[in-house]
C-alpha cells in the first residue's frame, strides 16, 4: 500500500472513531459506568491487536513486535497519567458526567502534541544520532526520580498554567453545566472546566516528554511510533473510567514504570554497542508490569485483611 494512502486511511479511521465516540455514544454528558468503560477499553484494545495483525502482514514480524512493544510501553505509561487525571478532577471537584467531555478534548489536544513530538524526535535522531544518548540518560534519570520522588499532592491553584489562565481569561466561580465558555454582559468568560482542560493538556505535555523517547528506543519508524501512540491515547478515556476509584490497588505500579524507563534508557545508550532484541524488550516490559500490578493487588489485599475494622478505607 502507498505510504501516503496508508497515512490518510489511518487518520481517517481515527477521525471517524472520534466522531462516533463524541457524536453518537457521548452526545450528551453523562456519568460513564464501569461496565461501559470496560466495554470501550476492550474495543480499543481489540482494535489495537487487529491493527497489529495488519502490521504483521503488511510490514513483517519485526514491525509487528515493535508496534506491540511500543503500544505496551505507551499504555503502561498512560496508566500513571490516569492517576494524575484522578487527582486533577478531584481537586477541581469536576462532576463525573462532565469528565468524559473534558478527556475527549484533552486527548484530542494530546494527539496533536504527540504528532509534533514524534516527527521532531525521529527527525532529530536521524540528523543528530548522538541525541539518542541524551534521550537515554534522560529516561534513566526520570526512572530514578520516580523511585525516590515524593508522593505529596500538589496545590493546583499554584500551577503556572492555572495562574496564567486566571490572569488572561475571566473565569466564572462555578461550573456552567458542561460549557468551557459562557457569555455574560456581552463578555466571554471561561469556566473552571476550561481550566481543567488546560491543566490536563499541560500534564500530557509533560508525560509526552517521557513517553516519546521511550518508544524511540524501540523503533524509529515514524508510522509505527505514531500508530502505537494513537491507539494507546484513544483508549485512555475509557481506561480512566475503568480504573478511577481503584488507583489504591496500583500503589507499586510506579516502581514498575520506573524500572521500564531505566531499561529503555539503557537500551538507547547501548544501541550502538548491542541492540537488545525487541522480543526481549517486550517480554521484560510485560513481566515488569505484571509483577508490579500483582504486588500492588496482593499487598493491598493483605493490608485490608489485617487492618482494624475501623481503619479500612
Amino acid at each position: 500500500m502507498n505510504q501516503t494512502l496508508l497515512w490518510a486511511a489511518f487518520n481517517t479511521f481515527v477521525l471517524i472513531m472520534l466522531a462516533v465516540d463524541l457524536g453518537i455514544f457521548h452526545r450528551k454528558s453523562h456519568e460513564v459506568s464501569v461496565k461501559e468503560a470496560l466495554t470501550w477499553t476492550g474495543v480499543w484494545v481489540m482494535m489495537a491487536f487487529l491493527f497489529n495483525v495488519f502490521v504483521y502482514y503488511h510490514f513483517g514480524e519485526r514491525s509487528a513486535f515493535e508496534f506491540l512493544t511500543g503500544y505496551v510501553i505507551e499504555k503502561s505509561l498512560s496508566v500513571d497519567n490516569i492517576f494524575v487525571m484522578v487527582l486533577i478532577f478531584s481537586f477541581f471537584n469536576v462532576p463525573r458526567q462532565y469528565q468524559h467531555k473534558v478527556l475527549f478534548w484533552g486527548i484530542l489536544g494530546a494527539l496533536v502534541m504527540r504528532v509534533i513530538f514524534i516527527f521532531s524526535g525521529v527527525e532529530l535522531i536521524h540528523r543528530f544520532h548522538w541525541l539518542i544518548y541524551l534521550f537515554g540518560l534522560f529516561l534513566i534519570g526520570t526512572g530514578i526520580k520516580i523511585i525516590f520522588g515524593k508522593d505529596s499532592k500538589p496545590d493546583l491553584e499554584k500551577n503556572p498554567v492555572v495562574r496564567f489562565a486566571r490572569r488572561v481569561f475571566r473565569i466564572t466561580p462555578n461550573f456552567e453545566n458542561d460549557s468551557f465558555f459562557v457569555r455574560r454582559d456581552n463578555l466571554i468568560w471561561g469556566t473552571p472546566l476550561f481550566l481543567v482542560v488546560l491543566v490536563i493538556e499541560a500534564t500530557d505535555l509533560v508525560f509526552a516528554v517521557d513517553s516519546i523517547p521511550a518508544i524511540l528506543a524501540v523503533t524509529d519508524d515514524t508510522f509505527i511510533v505514531y500508530t502505537s501512540n494513537v491507539f494507546a491515547i484513544l483508549g485512555l478515556r475509557s481506561l480512566y473510567f475503568a480504573l478511577s476509584g481503584i488507583e489504591k490497588y496500583f500503589a507499586y505500579l510506579k516502581y514498575g514504570l520506573s524500572v521500564i524507563l531505566v531499561f529503555v534508557g539503557i537500551k538507547m545508550c547501548l544501541s550502538d554497542i548491542y541492540k537488545i532484541p525487541v522480543e526481549i524488550s517486550l517480554a521484560f516490559i510485560v513481566m515488569t508490569l505484571s509483577v508490579a500490578v500483582l504486588a500492588s493487588i496482593v499487598l493491598k489485599s493483605n493490608e485490608d485483611t489485617f487492618a482494624p475494622s475501623g481503619a479500612k478505607d
